[in-house]
């Protein structure tokens, strides 16, 4: 499985003995990196990975053979493939495809990463939470991009992941190509936007949930409105395919651990931009889109 030590690149003692899990997917010139937020793991992003590079399996997986058992020419096979049910649950609808031969074109020419932060999915768990700030896990995502060898990168980071991104956009602004910040804060009491029935109801679930099966089902009702979820794709609802999916997805990575749990909170609740990191982004020249929906649950997750 692909490893980033990241004590290689980034030497101290917040480095040291860590390793981050990534996948890749697709190939070319153009290097886009995603950061998932709190909780998250490098999957949660597959219905982008998918409409970026048109794959889904990812890089590392692929297992070609260029002669089937009777020499003619066989097809490359993978494993681990999403649904095509899941894929047509969140696919992008045909009015926004302008122009397939360039859509095709574009999708050829990107190369995607995603990866667990440290504290989930195959990444390190250290269990001091002091080892779990946003600077300490930009520096993760700024040794991944050295491990690739990736000279710049689009950025792009949701909740967590995209106060994680701004910091390594004030860390290291020449290495950042555009900045992409999904559902994001300043950090602390800013991560809970309102408090409410439905925000303590979803707080409860979420840490009482013991089983991927449980976890889906908060995971669901946090990302998705319920009348998204409850329009159907074809004969079946698509909270059940959303549902199956989560599920899947959570029971391969594994539940996460206390530790990297309350580290990821620690790094929420502590997070801070100074003026000098907002005046480094500003007037670096890269483009920044600040994007949020609507009707958010709760920022933090």
């Amino acid at each position: 499985m692909p490893f980033c030590e990241v004590g290689e690149y980034q030497p101290g003692r917040f480095s040291e003995g860590i390793s981050i899990f990534y996948q890749q997917y697709g190939h070319g010139d153009i290097k886009v990196l995603f950061i998932i937020g709190l909780a998250g793991t490098h999957d949660s992003w597959y219905p982008q990975i998918k409409g970026l590079t048109g794959v889904d399996i990812p890089n590392e997986e692929k297992v070609c053979h260029t002669k089937d058992k009777d020499g003619d020419e066989a097809e490359c096979s993978t494993n681990g493939s999403h649904s095509s049910s899941f894929s047509d649950s969140l696919k992008m609808p045909e009015f926004l495809v302008h122009n397939k031969d360039e859509e095709i074109s574009l999708k050829n020419s990107i190369q995607v990463c995603s990866f667990d932060n440290r504290g989930v999915g195959k990444s390190s768990v250290p269990k001091d939470k002091s080892y779990y700030t946003t600077t300490i896990m930009a520096r993760d995502a700024l040794a991944l991009l050295d491990h690739l060898g990736w000279n710049k990168a689009h950025v792009c980071g949701h909740s967590m992941g995209a106060m994680i991104a701004f910091k390594l956009a004030a860390i290291a602004p020449n290495r950042i190509l555009s900045l992409a910040l999904l559902n994001t804060t300043g950090g602390g009491f800013q991560c809970l936007p309102k408090v409410d029935c439905t925000m303590i109801s979803i707080m409860l679930r979420f840490l009482k949930a013991r089983t991927p099966e449980a976890r889906a089902d908060v995971d669901l009702d946090t990302h998705y409105t319920k009348e998204f979820l409850e329009e159907y794709v074809g004969s079946v609802k698509r909270r059940e395919i959303l549902y199956q999916e989560y599920v899947k997805n959570i029971s391969a990575s594994g539940m996460q651990q206390n530790y990297g749990f309350e580290g990821h909170i620690n790094a929420c609740w502590t997070h801070n931009i100074t003026s000098r990191e907002y005046e480094i982004v500003r007037n670096f020249g890269f483009l920044v889109a600040v994007i949020h929906g609507r009707l958010l649950n709760l920022t933090l997750l």
